[in-house]
């Protein structure tokens, strides 16, 4: 196991807010600096043009947070111990996993925190910002958990069971093997309160983040998804959710009782299968719109925006909008 400190360059930052159906982003003078923070409205186009948020910037005064990091290996878990190839035998993989502690935190008190789903992607961002924000007092003194899948994408990987199966694997894994050995190893309480517990990702891993509260509302009720795939991309077919997380938005929330969810989602203009039927089950664009649409029509707490001339997962939208993001997901937040 190894531990650091992150050390990044500067970055600077400007951003340029619509909400959908008012004047376009050429016309625009707001200088709102994320969509998150505009009460009265819900949904945003946001774009074409890209600037870093501020709370990127490494600031002097700020007191800097730990990230520890290990490795899993699937040998070790019960729940997810390798899929099968097809030869006989079983996949091994190794898990890569990093802990962000801030340097506020003090041993053996409850807090809050944030799982982010293929989460070494994040790990040159949000240190940064939270570095910054818990500084500012914007967001609570929370952990993040930054971790991988087991590799591959898709169907028949293991990254594709893990992410975008509908069903409560996965949270139970993260609660049963994850969270166990972190507060051992790092000496870390983590809150039970499932409004202190936030869950993140994009593409597949947003799905996993919204699947996760979805069958754990009493986990996880904070979810932040970039180009979340809410299509039909299960493997293996589960006859109980046929069309794979295309089914939440189709189906699943109109049927479903109301659950305690806060929900912030995004898309990108030029995501994955902007251009495919509605037969495919693959459009992103049109599932993520039907998403907030679901969302909306149930009474959930949301925001839903839209990125011009972004695409899968851009990193350009996220570096600019995960700050006001995280502020939007963690408001009304009251520690226990």
């Amino acid at each position: 196991m190894k531990s650091f400190t992150f050390i990044p360059s500067i970055f600077l930052a400007c951003l340029v807010l619509v909400k959908i159906g008012a004047a376009p982003a050429s016309e625009s003078t707001d200088n709102v600096a994320s969509p998150a923070r505009t009460e009265d409205n819900v949904e945003f186009t946001i774009g074409p043009h890209y600037a870093n948020a501020p709370e990127l910037t490494v600031r002097q005064d700020v007191p800097k947070g730990v990230v520890h990091e290990f490795t899993m290996d699937s040998q070790d878990s019960k729940i997810y111990p390798g899929i099968a190839k097809k030869q006989p035998g079983v996949v091994p993989y190794h898990r890569k996993v990093c802990v962000y502690v801030p340097r506020q935190y003090v041993p053996g008190t409850p807090a809050p925190f944030i799982i982010a789903q293929d989460g070494l992607g994040y790990t040159n961002s949000l240190p940064f910002i939270l570095d910054n924000m818990i500084h500012d007092h914007r967001v609570p003194v929370m952990i993040a958990i930054f971790i991988n899948s087991g590799g591959g994408d898709a169907q028949g990987s293991e990254r594709g069971l893990e992410y975008d199966t509908v069903s409560d694997r996965y949270v139970n894994f993260i609660e049963s093997e994850v969270l166990p050995r972190i507060a051992k190893d790092y000496n870390v309480t983590f809150t039970t309160d499932p409004e202190g517990r936030a869950t993140m990702g994009g593409s597949s891993g947003g799905a996993a983040a919204f699947t996760m509260g979805w069958f754990r509302p009493d986990l996880y009720r904070r979810i932040l998804t970039y180009s979340g795939t809410y299509v039909n991309q299960q493997s293996p077919f589960n006859p109980v959710s046929p069309q794979g997380a295309w089914g939440y938005h189709a189906y699943l929330i109109g049927a479903s009782e109301h659950k305690p969810l806060r929900i912030w989602l995004e898309v990108s203009e030029n995501d994955n299968g902007a251009k495919r039927d509605e037969a495919s089950l693959h459009n992103l664009v049109m599932a993520n719109q039907r998403m907030a649409a679901a969302l909306k029509a149930k009474g959930y707490e949301y925001r839903y925006v839209y990125a011009l001339a972004a695409g899968h997962t851009d990193g350009r939208v996220t570096r600019q909008t995960l700050p006001g993001a995280l502020e939007w997901l963690w408001q009304g937040y009251v520690g226990k």
